[in-house]
């Protein structure tokens, strides 16, 4: 297994120049007047590797707004593209073009667009030395050229996505200082509560960073730093004023989907939100590489450099039928982790959580007592009361006759005992059904526990005593089928309802009541989390971030971050939101 740190090396600025011309057989027409253009490409090596590397190109436009754009340079040592994200390219004898996709094609004075790439090299890999934009060399200045209008016939080239991504300004101020995220949704209750945030403003894309692969997981905030980690098995630390790479981190070759018994993620990679520790000052990632294996690595937050690297193999079943996606939680010095199955519930697989301290010693486990699945699997892994971790437990193999530990809402000890645990009465049949609990992690509201999942009922259930079989305080028969994680404030539980956001109240004596459904015309599906004065919900097949009245459900705002995965949730930090999406992380000002 691979583990190199690469701090942002090649660095090439050059200007970029852009004149009337035609793009992908589409002529761009200018009025006739003489055109300002010029601007500058930053093109950085984040990580490399042997035989191959990751490579950001950045393009600001310094003259009059484009239309449409067209990249080009060459590659000094024949290296060649294998992967591009928020372009297109190609590649004929070492001269690379790089094209707009139908939402960045629109570059506004002094803005900026972004792309990035895998590739692969062989004796060298030298840094490009010039580009040019738009058939036009690259000249270092902004110049003035006459244009005339475009041919009879002719017409600008339009945008095919009227809710485009905005670009970012060249000169994006840094964002004010805001509290630290640690962990999946801000810290261990896993209420996703940023009581901090600066209040609601007008929105717009502060950066768009361009990374190796999706990001699942939660970015972070530490200390103004932000963090990501991508299914290419990269970890990054990026600037918080304009996205670009400070270090990244490159573990492993991640596992492609074609070697694995089913699943959906393609590659495999790092799928869960890491966790900073700051007795150590180590970020916590598991990554699954070559094989389906799974390693827990311990990064160094202000180098990237990998102080920690030992094997987490869930203790029942076939690795590589095991996905690690619930969040890492830091508890007494030990970092826990859960593992569920891939999407199909294929092969042999048993839900677990493994325990290590944080130096990757002294080895403790749990296994869902069923022959079978079982999966631990919500995206915010454990809520924790004090000492004790509350997970959600999928379906099981039994469908009759004794319980097996699955379809419930378990409390694991700092030792991986179970000390309590809910389950419906009729387990046997949501077994059966594949209508389970285990696709929303638990929610801590006040006194109560908020459980939800597959079958469409939430069960309220009280800390410190869940239940046992049937033993809820009430349930809510409303139809939400929750995937992902619940936000919650005061006695308010935002639940990640498939069909769209949702809100429910909890009284003092245990009452669920459905408070409001957000409108058909907000689809967003995604796991909330709550800070200035919104709830804020991400469309992830959409592309949309939305935020919404907590006490109606009505819009607020909303804005285009780009497709992002499943159950994917905004991190809130000072007036930011930072959204992990299909092709890294998208910060949003204004929240």
């Amino acid at each position: 297994m691979r583990a190199s740190t690469q701090l942002r090396t090649r660095l090439a600025t050059v200007a970029v120049a852009a004149a009337s011309t035609v793009v992908a057989g589409a002529a761009i027409a200018l009025s006739a007047h003489a055109a300002s253009v010029g601007c500058s490409v930053t093109y950085s090596v984040p990580s490399q590797w042997p035989g191959g590397f990751t490579a950001n190109v950045s393009i600001t436009n310094l003259g009059d707004p484009i239309n449409g754009w067209t990249l080009t340079w060459s590659f000094p040592a024949g290296q060649q593209i294998t992967q591009a994200w928020n372009t297109t390219t190609t590649v004929s004898g070492g001269q690379v073009t790089a094209g707009n996709l139908s939402y960045n094609a629109s570059i506004a004075t002094n803005a900026s667009t972004s792309f990035g790439f895998n590739g692969s090299w062989t004796s060298s890999n030298p840094a490009p030395t010039s580009f040019t934009l738009n058939g036009t060399a690259c000249t270092g200045s902004v110049t003035g050229s006459p244009t005339s209008p475009a041919p009879s016939g002719t017409s600008p080239r339009p945008s095919t996505s009227p809710t485009a991504s905005p670009s970012p300004s060249a000169s994006t101020p840094p964002p004010p200082p805001g509290s630290d995220w640690t962990t999946y949704h801000k810290d261990n209750a896993r209420d996703g509560n940023a009581t901090d945030l600066a209040p609601l403003s007008t929105l717009s894309v502060a950066w768009n960073a361009a990374l190796d692969g999706a990001v699942y997981g939660q970015p972070l905030v530490v200390g103004g730093r932000i963090y990501a980690a991508t299914e290419n098995d990269t970890v990054y630390q990026l600037n918080p004023t304009n996205g670009a790479v400070v270090w990244s981190t490159h573990v492993g070759t991640p596992v492609a989907l074609s070697t694995l018994p089913c699943g959906n993620i393609n590659p495999l990679g790092i799928t869960s939100t890491m966790v900073y520790d700051p007795a150590t000052n180590r970020l916590f990632a598991v990554a699954e590489t070559t094989g389906g294996m799974h390693t827990l690595f311990g990064f160094n937050a202000t180098t990237g450099a990998v102080e920690v690297q030992v094997e987490v193999e869930p203790p029942l079943g076939t690795p590589n039928a095991h996905l690690q996606r619930p969040a890492l939680t830091l508890l007494g010095g030990r970092i826990y982790i859960a593992f569920g199955g891939l999407l199909g519930d294929c092969a042999q697989y048993v839900g677990s959580v493994v325990s290590l301290t944080t130096a990757g010693t002294g080895r403790t486990s749990y296994a869902v007592p069923t022959t079978r699945e079982g999966a631990i699997w919500g995206t915010a892994g454990a809520a924790v009361l004090g000492t004790t971790q509350l997970y959600s437990v999928g379906n099981g193999a039994a469908t009759s006759g004794a319980f097996d530990g699955s379809d419930s809402v378990i409390a694991l000890s700092p030792d991986l005992q179970r000390t309590d645990f809910f389950a419906p009465t009729d387990w046997a049949s949501q077994n059966a059904g594949d209508a389970d609990l285990g696709s929303m992690s638990p929610a801590l509201v006040g006194q109560f526990v908020y459980a939800d999942g597959k079958a469409g009922v939430g069960y309220v259930l009280r800390q410190g005593n869940l239940g046992g079989i049937g033993g809820q305080v009430s349930q809510l028969n409303n139809g939400c089928q929750a995937f992902g994680a619940s936000a919650v404030a005061g006695n308010t539980v935002y639940l990640p309802c498939s069909s769209g956001p949702r809100a429910v109240t909890i009284s003092s004596t245990g009452t669920a009541t459905e408070l409001w459904r957000a409108p058909t015309s907000v689809p967003a599906a995604g796991s909330p989390a709550i800070g200035g004065g919104a709830v804020w919900w991400v469309d992830y097949n959409g592309g949309n971030l939305y935020a919404l009245n907590p006490s109606t459900g009505a819009v607020l705002a909303q804005i285009r971050v780009g497709v992002a995965p499943h159950f994917a949730s905004p991190t809130l930090s000072g007036n930011r939101a930072y959204v992990g999406t299909n092709v890294g992380v998208t910060a949003v000002g204004g929240a």
